[in-house]
């Protein structure tokens, strides 16, 4: 078998400008061989050797492309991830993953039949910010959590226009389009809840679709987490803040991969994904004898080049790839109670 990824892009959106062509083009283990582009025919202009098709199914039939990336709206990746399956493809899915539990359960039994493989996108475990805090998870520094409080903090008090995202259609709303991304982080740093509640509004001017959720999970040994998302906020909270019995983690959403690569930059420059100066978070502490010290915490350089690389030593080195079937199910029964 060819060590190269042959790699198919089912839209060529903001997505696959941004979160897929670029990494697909500087990583030597795939190649971006096909895009599918119904209307306006854009790819050559950056990335002149990809092939442009006009359907999902054309490029299905493309028996050289064997990693398919759904990357289509919300309420399509089901649909669009299953006949990627049944065409003996390996298949990534963005998020939200599906709509439902029952559509994401379908998918895994059809790979498994059909012996592909079924990759969740989840990019935003490779964010600086998150990275941050999974840093001082992991040491210790903060001692036995009892307070976590993930937010995303955005204002935008009108209704967008012609955006399939204000479709009140099943996967939209806030929950779907950004709540994927801080459960999955939740998931990953604490585990599976046991238990969980979800509260939301509608509250911008006729909005058909959820703008502000809150989601409280239950963990083992009273660690409360708290996710707010919410369209409406002038002034942004931390997006990260951790409570322990010996301190506090306080961290902005302070990761530029995406802001670089809206203006041209390629993850393989130099500076990519270096956070820009004064983005530190705060860690405070107090030791046994009542001393409060504070320390900032420096976020490594972050890629989503690591997103690729996990998925490129899950096909042609076979490891485990790092987000299960069991994250992804009990991520999408929390977005879908």
């Amino acid at each position: 078998m060819n060590n190269i990824i042959k790699t198919g892009i089912l839209a060529f959106g903001m997505s696959g400008r941004l979160f897929h062509a670029p990494f697909l083009k500087c990583h030597v283990g795939f190649e971006f061989s096909g895009v599918v582009e119904r209307t306006k025919k854009k790819v050559h202009l950056d990335y002149p050797n990809v092939k442009s098709y006009n359907s999902i199914d054309e490029l299905l039939l493309d028996e050289s492309i064997e990693l398919v990336v759904v990357n289509t709206p919300n309420e399509t990746h089901f649909e669009f991830a299953l006949k990627a399956i049944k065409a003996n493809k390996h298949v990534l899915i963005d998020k939200p993953f599906t709509t439902s539990v029952a559509e994401a359960k379908k998918l895994f039994k059809e790979a498994k039949k059909k012996g592909v493989s079924l990759l969740p996108y989840q990019n935003r475990r490779y964010d600086s910010d998150f990275l941050s805090v999974r840093e001082v998870v992991e040491s210790g520094k903060l001692g036995n959590l009892i307070e976590v409080h993930f937010r995303y903090d955005r204002h935008r008090n009108v209704v967008v226009e012609n955006s399939w995202k204000e479709d009140p259609v099943p996967g939209n709303g806030v929950i779907y389009n950004l709540g994927a991304h801080p459960i999955d982080g939740i998931i990953s740093l604490f585990g599976i809840p046991i238990k969980w509640s979800k509260h939301s509004s509608f509250v911008r001017p006729n909005t058909q679709v959820s703008d502000y959720v809150h989601i409280h999970l239950l963990y083992p040994n009273n660690l409360q987490v708290f996710v707010t998302i919410s369209l409406l906020v002038a002034d942004p909270q931390p997006a990260f803040v951790l409570n322990g019995t010996m301190g506090t983690f306080k961290k902005n959403r302070t990761d530029v991969q995406e802001n670089q690569l809206n203006e041209g930059m390629q993850p393989d420059n130099l500076l990519f994904g270096s956070e820009l100066p004064d983005s530190e978070g705060i860690l405070t502490t107090i030791d046994s004898n009542g001393l409060k010290t504070q320390e900032k915490i420096t976020a490594q350089k972050a890629s989503y080049m690591n997103v690729l690389e996990d998925i490129y030593q899950t096909l042609r080195l076979g490891k485990d790839y790092p987000i299960t079937k069991e994250q992804i199910i009990v991520q999408l029964e929390i977005l879908e109670s």
